[in-house]
């Protein structure tokens, strides 16, 4: 026999089923599109976690905080021989980090979550991310066009975007071997293909992805996901963060940013 449902039991049913619809709508968000009905990603965005310092668990120390890791399984699977690079790195990071100790480019992904929040100006053809750190700058064209055949690697190499319904897929080639993936040491060779993925969840949040693949150094490619935090500071901009000027003064001391009289 089924039970009799009485009236608080409909009210009930009745707000529930209102609510599930709402919840899904929060999650999908209402997220700001351009002319052409794609996503909107412009706006300056910032990572708010420790990955910049260590992508894996790892504990505090000074000036080193402790965090959770943002890789798929927890570890990086190194080849064995790599691994032991890494732990030389690690060892020699306060003197061998190139982005933090002179001042290069950080690369891809790394640049995406150092502690500095970076700016996306979209077009149609062409999406152009600024970061504060040291001025570094790419373009990912969405025009169609292939990776150039026959360049050296960038500092911040080359992209290539393309929409995969409402996320940024983008196509990552000729990375400089030099950069870092964090200030742990991690690293890859010039083999590093990455495939990153900019998923809106929101008007305010973006669900950053980047496969990386490496046969010279990584024994499978791995995956790490992070979310973005869109910056609604007033008046928030980037700023100049002047790398080259600041290392050049601790070291030399009375440096100055080009232009600026002595």
């Amino acid at each position: 026999m089924t039970p009799k449902r009485g009236p608080r039991f409909k009210a009930v049913l009745a707000m529930f089923l209102w609510v599930i619809p709402a919840v899904g709508q929060a999650q999908t968000g209402n997220i700001p599109r351009g002319p052409d009905g794609k996503p909107d990603l412009s706006g300056v965005w910032q990572v708010l976690n420790s990955a910049a310092w260590d992508l894996q668990d790892h504990t505090g120390a000074l000036d080193f905080p402790p965090g959770q890791s943002v890789v798929e399984g927890g570890t990086i699977p190194y080849l064995p021989a790599a691994a032991a690079k890494q732990r030389d790195n690690f060892e020699h990071r306060e003197t061998d980090d190139p982005a933090e100790v002179t001042c290069y480019l950080p690369g891809v992904p790394r640049a995406t979550y150092m502690p500095f929040p970076f700016e996306i100006i979209q077009t149609p053809k062409v999406i152009v991310f600024s970061y504060e750190f040291a001025h570094a700058r790419r373009h990912v064209f969405t025009d169609g066009s292939p990776h150039p055949a026959g360049f050296p690697d960038f500092w911040m190499g080359d992209s290539r975007g393309r929409w995969e319904g409402d996320t940024l897929v983008v196509d990552v080639t000729n990375l400089d071997e030099r950069t870092w993936l964090d200030r742990a040491g991690n690293f890859h060779s010039d083999a590093l293909h990455v495939v990153e993925r900019y998923t809106p969840i929101d008007a305010s949040h973006v669900m950053y992805e980047a496969t990386l693949e490496d046969p010279k150094v990584f024994s499978r490619p791995w995956k790490i996901s992070m979310p973005l935090y869109r910056r609604i500071d007033k008046s928030v901009k980037i700023l100049e963060y002047e790398c080259v000027y600041y290392l050049q003064d601790k070291r030399y001391g009375n440096a100055k940013p080009v232009g600026v009289p002595q």
